[in-house]
């Protein structure tokens, strides 16, 4: 089962070309030739589900800076170079000067070789793809630029560089919805927590986000209307969704009571309305409240409708940790996943890390049913209720921590492991027996040294060096822990 994603994925992405003027007399037809690649090209971006603008060719410095002139006045996420020709670098040194996008230099050779019988100037020309990446590179950097990113290959049946394609795409829906996304932020970090604190402002400085700041009250608002039909309808969606376990070895937890699971409903109803009422995409909340007080019994049963929302494309971040919301964000748009997470215990005798956390969780990555239990104390938090537990699917994992250092700069701390079937404790809480290469200790040290912060986003699949192309196309420090 899975919650169905409510906001649809979206980039838009722009491809151009680029020639050699001179050529078209000397070779006639071939400038109609490259550009019927181009739009094999351009079918190939849109296939991933993207929009796509072409713009046609540059193919000397005046229709260069004629484009740079469109290119600036689109609504672009992500920019794609198709290197049709040889083609001299004027026509690329004012786009990748002025043009604040990631730009990816794509060779796709028509032919995977020349035929060396019947070979000709027009068909090395027709194929010349790669002649110009040593010289538009160099440029780029003496233009100011990072070396862009490029992907070499054929134009057909070839699955690496369609791959890396897709990638780009992907990457372009990340940047997509971080830019001008709405993060909602409400109460305060947990007390103490030091690595958890954060400017809103640098959050836009580096991502485009706005930090929406929000009021707790605007939650109790809908918790206290909430339509009896309402209700029922949202008890319907949880129990359908979830396993209600009898309680194991820990004292602190219960079989789902009756009253828990009717907080939680109303509570996810309120939290839905409250989502659509303020325009969010995701929220860092953390709220004690008066002990015995209404709002304490709304903000201590977030978990439930939260892990819902985080599912369907909303991550909703505990503690008030924006840094790792955005994380979260980053990968569900991704679609692998994000959910809240922290270093649990260490098992020396097998070697593996228990990684989770009390809530909230994406469950569209649970292996099988996620259950609920009912507690009877949050640990470490006031309050009481329904929590959700369960271990992510067996395969490869990725780790995402968003850190700062000491001048302020974001800084991304990546790694990948292995989820391992097996028994996890029965708390109510997350848990994943996290395998690390080369061993959990050398691991942590090695992950402790990039210095993360103690939350992180836990994701499936092996994506360390996508989120790590993410965060150089937003000029982040990234750093890949080794295996």
């Amino acid at each position: 089962m899975r919650i169905e994603r409510r906001k649809p994925l979206a980039a838009n992405i722009g491809v151009f070309g680029v020639g050699h003027r001179v050529y078209w007399e000397q070779f006639p037809g071939l400038k109609p030739e490259l550009l019927g690649y181009m739009d094999q090209f351009e079918r190939m971006v849109r296939a991933n589900g993207v929009n796509t603008v072409n713009f046609g060719m540059a193919d000397d410095a005046e229709s260069a800076y004629a484009l740079r002139c469109s290119l600036q006045a689109a609504d672009l996420d992500l920019l794609f170079c198709d290197m049709l020709t040889y083609a001299p670098s004027c026509t690329w040194a004012s786009i990748v000067r002025d043009i604040p996008l990631p730009i990816v230099l794509v060779a796709l050779q028509p032919l995977k070789a020349l035929d060396y019988e019947k070979a000709c100037t027009h068909m090395q020309l027709a194929n010349d793809n790669i002649c110009s990446l040593p010289e538009f590179t160099g440029v780029a950097i003496r233009m100011g630029k990072r070396s862009p990113p490029v992907v070499i290959g054929t134009l057909r049946d070839d699955l690496r560089a369609q791959a890396e394609v897709a990638e780009w795409c992907r990457i372009a829906r990340v940047l997509h919805d971080l830019n001008g996304a709405r993060i909602g932020h409400m109460g305060h970090v947990l007390e103490a927590m030091l690595d958890m604190h954060s400017d809103p402002t640098a959050f836009t400085a580096h991502f485009g986000i706005h930090v929406v700041q929000t009021e707790p009250d605007d939650v109790l608002r809908h918790y206290r209307t909430a339509a009896a039909a309402e209700v029922g309808a949202k008890r319907k969606e949880i129990l359908d969704f979830f396993d209600t376990p009898e309680p194991k070895s820990d004292p602190v937890t219960r079989k789902l009571a009756e009253a828990d699971l009717e907080t939680a409903a109303r509570v996810a109803v309120a939290l839905d309305k409250f989502i659509a009422e303020k325009r969010l995409d995701g929220l860092a909340y953390y709220y004690e409240a008066e002990e015995g007080s209404e709002m304490r019994k709304l903000v201590t049963n977030f978990i439930v409708g939260n892990s819902l929302l985080t599912a369907a494309g909303f991550p909703m971040c505990g503690e008030a940790d924006l840094k790792t919301c955005v994380a979260m964000l980053i990968m569900d748009r991704l679609e692998i996943g994000g959910s809240f997470a922290e270093f649990h215990p260490v098992d020396f005798n097998n070697g593996f890390i228990l990684v989770g956390h009390d809530g909230p969780h994406h469950v569209n990555i649970a292996d099988g049913r996620p259950a609920l239990r009912s507690l009877t104390k949050y640990h470490g938090k006031p309050g009481s209720g329904a929590s959700v537990e369960f271990k992510i699917k067996e395969g490869p994992i990725t780790m995402l921590g968003i850190t700062q250092t000491y001048d302020g700069r974001f800084k991304f701390v990546i790694a990948e492991g292995e989820s391992v079937r097996g028994p996890i404790p029965p708390t109510g809480n997350t848990n994943t027996r996290g395998f690390f290469k080369p061993d959990a200790v050398t691991f942590l040290k090695r992950w402790l040294a990039a210095g993360p912060t103690h939350h992180f986003a836990l994701g499936i699949g092996r994506h360390a060096e996508t989120i790590r192309k993410i965060g150089e196309a937003l000029g982040i420090e990234s750093v890949v822990v080794p295996q």
